[in-house]
């Protein structure tokens, strides 16, 4: 795991906790989330803000699979975001989500409404292997997930996360080809849009 020096606090933290933050006169630093926040909340004037560090929590899935999710809270002056995520290698992969909510607000209360997203995007599986030698096939007419680039390929082109699971332009191309002739919709949300 890739761990940054923050420039506030002076401890070494996860890489997907830190934050580059620049301010009007050019000078940018990096500061992991509780510096971050606690900067932010200084210049917006919420001294009440409730900057809590959210210990990482299992949740499993509808197969039975256990997930852990890592959590990651940004003030962002008028608005603050949690996001929630898995780790592979240190790395962030695997289900991620976004909620938005006001910075008054209880960062459990808000923790509350991740978990309870996070419940029921576990609860539905998008993609399945019948095990009919096939591969990965749609379960039930409809795949949602995320747009990420594939960074394996020589010329950068998107692949697809789909219940937690990296997928292949060309592997979920495949998946898609059995419904030639079919209509489709593709609707782009912002990631804190729920599915």
């Amino acid at each position: 795991m890739t761990q940054i020096h923050c420039e506030g606090c002076g401890k070494d933290t996860p890489g997907y906790d830190i934050t580059h933050y620049g301010s009007i006169d050019g000078v940018y630093r990096d500061l992991c989330s509780l510096c971050f926040n606690a900067e932010v909340a200084k210049r917006s004037g919420l001294e009440k803000f409730d900057n809590a560090r959210l210990q990482p929590i299992g949740i499993t899935d509808c197969d039975g699979e256990l997930h852990q999710f890592h959590f990651v809270t940004r003030l962002l002056g008028h608005i603050v975001t949690l996001e929630a995520f898995e780790l592979k290698e240190g790395q962030r992969a695997g289900y991620e989500l976004q909620i938005i909510g006001d910075p008054e607000e209880d960062q459990f209360a808000l923790l509350g409404r991740m978990v309870s997203r996070i419940r029921k995007t576990l609860s539905v599986k998008h993609i399945t292997d019948k095990g009919d030698g096939h591969g990965l096939q749609i379960a039930d007419m409809t795949v949602r997930g995320r747009i990420e680039c594939d960074l394996s390929a020589d010329i950068h082109t998107p692949c697809v996360v789909v219940d937690g699971q990296e997928i292949s332009w060309d592997e979920f191309g495949r998946m898609i080809s059995s419904y030639e002739g079919w209509q489709f919709k593709l609707e782009i949300l912002d990631s804190s849009d729920e599915l």
